[in-house]
């Protein structure tokens, strides 16, 4: 609701005043304009806008807007009537002989000095001269009647100027439109001419009393929307991940410790039987650790067999045949898979006493990647290992067709691949029902070397199946998001965050 400008009248206690705004619309049917009531009754206008609105609140009284259009002085006719009018001040300052215009400009400044001398040539005060080449002013009155102070006094009182004066007055930006609002009151529906508040709460002491019986409540409605809780929301990565461990969990697998994204290039390359010359632990796909740039707690008799398989093999293997270094085995990386933890779930339980595993995890991981809409250098990977005697590839395919079918994938296909670490290696696809969009890689799997499990201390007869698949890829499909960076990163919306619907995948 509109109001006027601030009185410096007193406030007024609200309930006597609603006593007073009732008294005179039950008395009159009306009251034509609140403004005009706040005058007669030296109230402030603003307080009689709000006690309104607790009425029409209760529907006491109707409300009808009126508009009130009036002008008022703009900070330039302040200047004007404290500083004189740019024209009075020129005048003022130009001698009977005359005035150089440069040198007036000069003493007045560009500005006044040019609107000045519009208005005194306008009103013909002044003469300009530019008969020597440099222009002259010259005064042509006695003295003169500046009428711009008093028609700024007489607006003040309230009085009706004409409309060429007003459009005077608005070409020289003096004057701006204002716009009062005031209310025509009526009664409502349930006008009463003693106000009896509706009170918003029912509580014990009102229902002991026995008060409740004789107050009037406010109606309940129940369309209307409450405020927002606030809360902490989950991101959609973390919500599809939770699907994917829950099926791992009703599978009967356990979830490895990966919590630890800085690892030594032992565990994420050298236990895995993957020679120090293989491009993968260069420096353009792998991040290393500056400091400390060593890892200390490797165990020797382990690293000693993992060395001798890398350089000469065993009675079942020929190795790989080249000069293994212990001090690029040592040295500390951000993990670029979680295999890393996968060997040492495996030394571990090898350690331990040989028996039929099965281990999972979910987690991030980091790779020296050019940033685009489908690559991040961080990401998450979704990884199954499965340890027991007498697995081959059927199991590694049956296990893995089973896991995607709980995700709703149904038609899937293997195809050969080449992974350091798992032979054989099968990448693994999913047919998707449009023929358009054919075959779609979902993941990759394998069976890890003997070569990676012997040093570890398993048995001959020990198989390892295991398989991955990143975690983005997925939840970008099921959430229909095309950028990688919109999902993870500095460019996540907030809002995509806190609105974003619960996971359910189709199984």
């Amino acid at each position: 609701m509109g109001v006027t400008e601030s009185s410096t009248m007193p406030t007024h206690d609200q309930n006597d005043l609603i006593a007073l705004l009732l008294k005179a619309v039950n008395s009159a049917d009306k009251i034509a304009d609140s403004l005009e009531f706040a005058k007669q009754h030296s109230i402030p206008h603003v307080d009689v806008v709000e006690a309104l609105k607790t009425l029409v609140a209760n529907e006491y009284v109707l409300l009808e807007v009126i508009e009130h259009a009036s002008w008022k002085l703009t900070p330039e006719a302040h200047a004007f009537r404290t500083d004189g009018t740019p024209e009075a001040r020129v005048f003022a300052n130009v001698p009977k002989s005359g005035i150089l215009v440069d040198d007036l400009n000069a003493k007045l400044g560009a500005e006044i000095a040019k609107i000045g001398m519009g208005q005194g040539l306008k009103a013909k005060w002044l003469r300009l001269d530019k008969a020597d080449g440099k222009p002259i002013l010259f005064r042509e009155a006695e003295q003169i009647q500046d009428e711009l102070p008093a028609l700024f006094d007489q607006l003040e009182k309230g009085a009706e100027l004409d409309k060429a004066t007003i459009d005077k007055l608005k070409t020289r930006k003096c004057i701006a439109k204002e716009v009062i609002k005031s209310f025509a009151v009526t009664k409502g529906p349930k006008f009463q001419p003693v106000f009896a508040k509706l009170h918003a709460d029912f509580n014990m002491e009102m229902i002991a009393s026995g008060e409740w019986e004789t107050l009037s409540f406010k109606p309940l409605r129940f369309d209307v929307d409450g405020r927002p809780p606030e809360w902490g929301c989950l991101h959609p990565l973390l919500k599809v991940r939770e699907e994917f461990r829950q099926i791992f969990l009703e599978f009967g697998f356990q979830e490895m410790p990966t919590n630890r994204f800085v690892e030594s290039s032992f565990w994420n390359f050298d236990a895995l039987f993957q020679p120090q010359a293989h491009p993968a632990r260069d420096a353009h796909d792998t991040f290393f650790i500056s400091e400390p740039a060593q890892a200390l707690s490797i165990p020797e008799d382990y690293m000693k067999r993992v060395k001798q398989m890398h350089q000469s093999g065993d009675d079942q293997s020929r190795g790989w045949r080249y000069v293994w270094q212990e001090s690029e085995a040592r040295k500390n990386i951000l993990r670029t898979h979680t295999t890393a933890i996968s060997s040492q779930m495996l030394y571990k339980l090898a350690q331990d006493g040989f028996k039929p595993a099965k281990y999972f995890s979910i987690d991030r991981v980091f790779r020296n990647e050019k940033l685009d809409a489908k690559h991040l250098a961080e990401f998450h990977q979704i990884e199954g290992v499965v340890c027991d005697r007498g697995l081959g590839l059927a199991d590694l395919m049956g296990i893995v067709k089973h896991f995607f079918e709980r995700m709703g994938l149904h038609d899937m296909v293997f195809k050969p691949a080449y992974n350091p670490y798992t032979e054989p290696s099968m990448e693994i696809f999913y047919r998707h029902p449009d023929p358009a969009v054919g075959l779609m890689e979902v993941g990759n799997s394998g069976v890890f070397r003997p070569e990676m499990l012997r040093p570890m201390g398993l048995p001959d007869d020990c198989t390892v199946i295991a398989w991955g698949f990143g975690l983005e890829r997925p939840t970008m499909i099921k959430y229909g998001i095309r950028n990688i960076r919109e999902l993870f990163g500095h460019q996540v919306k907030f809002d995509n965050i806190r609105n974003n619907p619960i996971c359910r995948l189709d199984k």
